[in-house]
This record gives structure tokens, C-alpha cells and sequence, in this order.
């Protein structure tokens, strides 16, 4: 599975979740007439068809593979869009983005289709800081990147891979000249959905989520999960990147529990301990 940002195991309670935390950000874009219009506003193409968004997808194609987990994945008739939200500094932002494509090719290939057959892909990225930095370690300062395959000696031919590649930075939302995007990346930056309809939509979402029960019970659940295995880890000496190792490789379904124990140097019996916890977790759906 792609490596992801390290996270503070100190989870906010479901009172304190905005709308770019994990969990209430998958759970916000559940809807597909939601993540179509976001589609549609940051990416300016028009959705005619989506099927239901499949949410924290995991494409793991080949025993021997590093699989990709993706927050929101969305596919029309003649595309297919991976959606992210980044609170955290992206790490290798263009080698993730030629991963995840890839992945998502293989993807659509593994169902009978020749190359010829491949839609458009639309990798998403919504970062809260800049994503990419100058050899100085500073950002670029841009609110919103995008990156096609173009010939170098020549910037009007297009190798028309049917790519793109766009990264929108969210603490440069003021520089964004579209009103409508602007207004979602200050929402996304300061949690002020402000006087835009779509933003105000996506605010009362959140706070619909915070009062529903099986959601609230959802995230508990997932408290509970991450702290018992803090408690684990404590108690065991075991260090919290084992477990992430252990987490991920479980997720991926490729490896046996022997594998998973030999590759990071866990004991077997505490493999199948976070095995166990992850089936528990796996129960529990977003209604």
C-alpha cells in the first residue's frame, strides 16, 4: 500500500471533525451528486454519468505488487477520477500521481479491455499546503497546479495519454481567480464555508454526519481500533511503524500472516491480533 503521511494517533473526537479530517472527508463525498459537482467545479469537465464513488478503494493487481489505497474513486462513462484530500505536506508529489495512474490503468486493463480502451484518467489532488517547494524549501505559492504529458521541443504537440494531473493548494486560495474554486479552497483552508451555496452544502453535511449515530459509532470504533493497538504497542515495545507495516500489508490481502510476521518482525501471534481488529473494523459502513 502507498505510504501515507504519519498520523498524530491523537484522533479529534466526532464534535471536533471538519471536513478535511479522514473519515468525515470520505464520508461528506458518499454522495455521488456531491463528489460530481466537486469533480466538476475543480476539474471543469462535465460528469454525464458516475458510478457509485467507492471509497478508500484498494487496487492491489499482482501478489508481488505495492497496492494503492485511494481516498474517493470515481469512474463516468469515459473517465475515471481518483479523488484526495492532503492535510498533511505531500510527500514525492509527481511520483505518487504516476503510481496511482498506473495503478488505476491496470486497473481497467485486468477487466478485459485492450490499452486502446483506457478512458481519461483524472488524478485530484486537494492539498491544505503547497505541494510543491523550490530547492530552498519553499513553496511555489501557486493555488492550483496541473500537469499534462507535453513534447519538450515542442509545447503544442500533446502526447494525448488521455492524463491529467492536478494538484490544487489550498493556503493560496486569495491567488485563484475562479470564484467558484476559490471559494471551496478557502473552505477547505480556514473551515469558513462562507456565503458560497456548494461550500454551505458541504458545511451542513458535516455537521448532519457529527449528529448521525451509526457515523458517530463508525468513527468511535475507529478510535477505538487506533488506541488499542497504541496500548498494544506500548505494552509490547513494538514500534507504531510495525504496525503501520502490519496494518497495510493485512489491507493488501497478498501476503500470508507468516509472510506478514517474517517481512517486518512482528511475532505471528500479534500479526493475527491486528488482523482480527481490522476484520472488526471492516463491519462497519458509512451509511
Amino acid at each position: 500500500m502507498e505510504k501515507r503521511e504519519r498520523r498524530d494517533y491523537h484522533r479529534k473526537t466526532v464534535d471536533e471533525l471538519t471536513f478535511t479530517d479522514d473519515g468525515m472527508f470520505q464520508a461528506v463525498l458518499h454522495e455521488p451528486g456531491i463528489c460530481a459537482e466537486l469533480v466538476e467545479r475543480l476539474l471543469h469537465i462535465k460528469v454525464n454519468h458516475i458510478e457509485y464513488p467507492e471509497l478508500e478503494k484498494t487496487i492491489a493487481p499482482f501478489y508481488s505488487s505495492k497496492g494503492v489505497r485511494l481516498d474517493v474513486y470515481l469512474k463516468d462513462t469515459d473517465k475515471v477520477i481518483d479523488v484526495e484530500l492532503q492535510s498533511y505536506p505531500l510527500d514525492e508529489p509527481g511520483k505518487r500521481t504516476r503510481y496511482y495512474n498506473s495503478m488505476v490503468d491496470i486497473d481497467c486493463l485486468m477487466k478485459g479491455h485492450d490499452y486502446s480502451e483506457l478512458k481519461d484518467c483524472y488524478i485530484l489532488f486537494i492539498c491544505k499546503k503547497d505541494p510543491f517547494k523550490d530547492e530552498n524549501d519553499m513553496g511555489y505559492g501557486l493555488p492550483c497546479y496541473t500537469f499534462m504529458n507535453m513534447c519538450k521541443e515542442n509545447s503544442l504537440i500533446n502526447l494525448n495519454d488521455k492524463t491529467v494531473k492536478v494538484f490544487y493548494n489550498a493556503s493560496m486560495y486569495e491567488k485563484e481567480k475562479n470564484e467558484s474554486v476559490r471559494a471551496f479552497l478557502h473552505f477547505v483552508h480556514t473551515n469558513d464555508s462562507g456565503k458560497d451555496e456548494f461550500t454551505n452544502r458541504l458545511s451542513e453535511i458535516v455537521e448532519k454526519l457529527k449528529n448521525n449515530e451509526r457515523f458517530r459509532s463508525q468513527y468511535l470504533a475507529m478510535n477505538l481500533h487506533d488506541r488499542d493497538l497504541i496500548r498494544w504497542a506500548k505494552k509490547e515495545g513494538a514500534s507504531q511503524k510495525a504496525i503501520e507495516d502490519a496494518e497495510n500489508l493485512l489491507r493488501l490481502n497478498v501476503l500470508s500472516y507468516e509472510q506478514i510476521s517474517q517481512s517486518i518482525g512482528l511475532p505471528l501471534e500479534k500479526v493475527q491480533e491486528i488482523a482480527e481488529k481490522i476484520t472488526e473494523k471492516s463491519y462497519l459502513h458509512i451509511s
